[in-house]
């Protein structure tokens, strides 16, 4: 059954979730650094359509995959990490020609495919299929219900990391400051995907 505690208890989760560091956060700090927030827009968009899907799939059993291929969740995190990995390689350099009109920040569909090898989006999935779907509800409200306060939280949430990103394209205009921000954003991205990789 959906309860006003079920609502308030699935929202403090996903905000805790989708506001703390991740794959996603870091790729929408680098983003909004580079391209600013208006260009990092499908971005945004793509991350809760993403999550949405994930979450509704993983609500009516794709979860149950990795109970029996449990070697997926392996490959995921491989794929997530050398994914970051190259993403902190193009990262060096990039503020160097940041004027230029060379790259692009992810379309919408790229960010919405992202969530099935990101391993953090997967957790958020399957903990929200496993302990806040509503008991005893058809299971097509359940998964709107659950889908719908995702979306809710998500998009707002991760939006602060997009403009904390774009924030700091003022201070990018000294070529040492750029060097020292190119490295720390593909050192936090390697990171990340180190994290990711021994979790």
């Amino acid at each position: 059954m959906i309860t006003f505690s079920l609502f308030t208890a699935l929202s403090a989760f996903y905000f805790t979730m989708f506001f703390t560091p991740g794959p996603n956060n870091a790729m929408l700090t680098a983003s909004g650094m580079k391209f600013g927030f208006t260009r990092t827009l499908p971005h945004l968009v793509g991350i809760p359509l993403g999550h949405i899907l994930q979450i509704g799939l993983t609500c009516f059993g794709l979860a149950n995959l990795f109970l029996i291929y449990p070697e997926i969740q392996f490959y995921m995190k491989i794929l997530c990490f050398l994914y970051l990995v190259y993403l902190g390689w193009k990262m060096i350099g990039s503020f160097s020609i940041i004027q230029k009109e060379t790259g692009r920040p992810l379309r919408f569909y790229e960010a919405s495919l992202f969530q099935f090898i990101n391993p953090k989006a997967w957790s958020i999935a399957i903990t929200v299929a496993s302990g806040f779907f509503p008991t005893e509800e058809n299971i097509f409200v359940g998964v709107i219900f659950v889908t719908v306060t995702g979306a809710i939280i998500c998009f707002p949430t991760i939006s602060l990391w997009a403009l904390f990103g774009s924030g700091l394209r003022r201070f990018i205009s000294d070529i040492k400051i750029k060097k020292i921000i190119e490295y720390l954003l593909a050192i936090l991205l390697f990171l990340t995907g180190i994290f990711i990789l021994i979790k």
